[in-house]
């Protein structure tokens, strides 16, 4: 798509003209720029979701607009630029790879609020950061993949070897790892949030590895298709329940749901106490939900997955607890030890016993 044609579909979503509410007071804008379509039945729906819950709890108070399949790059930084001077008051920025642009942004238009979704950037007082734990959904899913693998082989579809993806193929190894020792990954990285195509094809190779369980991070529900040909190969919701594909080869999820967050931080500019902040939240504040595990599971591996589930949530265990070591044999965490979250954010490292290398 060429940026004109971009920046005038933009436009004509945006609206040029100021919209008040019923009691005559001027609405609150509110902005969401997505990585992938609203209809792409992971990622950016769940945002989306999030959206439409901020317009159904202010009604008129507010006003919400959003520009789907924006590049991360310098698209981004012109999509944004525009809602800012079309009057936004608040605008969550919802990949990666927008960190950069929004905080370039942000410091040329400092009375507007920014939201930049998993990034670590808050350079500027009217920027904030907000992420999900993640890789708490993922040792609930390592737990069941290594249970209900028979080959021994799980397949993970990467995206981008950055941190938040890092952690999540740690996470579900290791917990797939303590319950069938002999379990091997194999990752291949797709360089893609959302490329139905390129996800199918990374699925199916993955199939003819003797994969029969495919853990994903990308966005679409092509891997769950491509599975379900397959016919005997176990998949997990990711970002969004895909229940479509249930009882199998969906047989369970990770869910963000972004709609508390959006509300309070709308709330918050409202009320004219938004603050620049970080959140990270997983299972136990709701921002990481587990999608119902379905019957194709055997009950007592349910089971073991809820308690796993509900220890996560309450604090009682940590995802990343000792004795761990990292992928080349040195010590990461001693016996009893969890890691803290600095060493999560910047996490750039294979625990032992992942093969191949991280992409540089």
């Amino acid at each position: 798509m060429k940026l004109t044609t971009l920046l005038t579909s933009a436009a004509l979503a945006l609206g040029l003209a100021t919209a008040a509410s019923a009691d005559g007071h001027e609405k609150t804008k509110v902005g969401f720029v997505y990585v992938g379509p609203v209809g792409d039945g992971g990622w950016t729906y769940e945002h989306n979701k999030g959206r439409l819950a901020v317009e159904e709890h202010f009604g008129d108070k507010v006003e919400t607009v959003f520009v789907e399949s924006v590049a991360e790059g310098p698209d981004s930084e012109r999509v944004m630029t525009q809602m800012a001077l079309d009057g936004a008051d608040l605008i969550f920025t919802t990949s990666f790879g927008y960190m950069d642009p929004t905080n370039n942004v942000a410091a040329k238009f400092p009375d507007v609020k920014f939201e930049h979704a998993t990034g670590y950037k808050r350079l500027h007082p009217n920027v904030s950061t907000y992420s999900a734990r993640f890789y708490e959904g993922r040792a609930i899913q390592g737990h069941i993949a290594g249970k209900m693998t028979k080959s021994n082989i799980i397949g993970y579809i990467a995206s981008y070897p950055i941190p938040e993806v890092i952690r999540g193929i740690n996470s579900a190894f290791i917990h797939a790892r303590k319950v069938n020792p002999d379990v091997e990954f194999k990752i291949i990285w797709a360089y893609t949030w959302f490329d139905p195509a390129k996800e199918a094809d990374a699925a199916k190779a993955l199939i003819d590895q003797g994969a029969d369980v495919v853990l994903q991070h990308t966005d679409s529900t092509a891997p769950q298709a491509a599975a379900q040909e397959a016919g005997n190969v176990v998949t997990f919701g990711q970002a969004s329940d895909m229940g479509q594909y249930a009882p199998f080869p969906r047989v369970s999820s990770i869910i963000d749901d972004w709609a508390p967050y959006y509300i309070a931080r709308t709330q918050a500019v409202m009320d004219g106490t938004w603050e620049s902040m970080d959140t990270w939240d997983g299972i136990g504040a709701g921002m990481v939900g587990i999608g119902e595990i379905s019957d194709a599971v055997p009950a007592d591996v349910k089971a073991e997955a809820l308690a796993l589930k509900a220890a996560l949530a309450d604090g009682s265990y940590h995802a990343f607890t000792g004795p761990l070591k990292k992928q080349d044999g040195s010590d990461f965490l001693a016996e009893g030890e969890t890691a803290d979250d600095g060493t999560l954010a910047g996490m750039n490292f294979y625990v032992e016993g992942i093969e191949g290398d991280i992409p540089q």
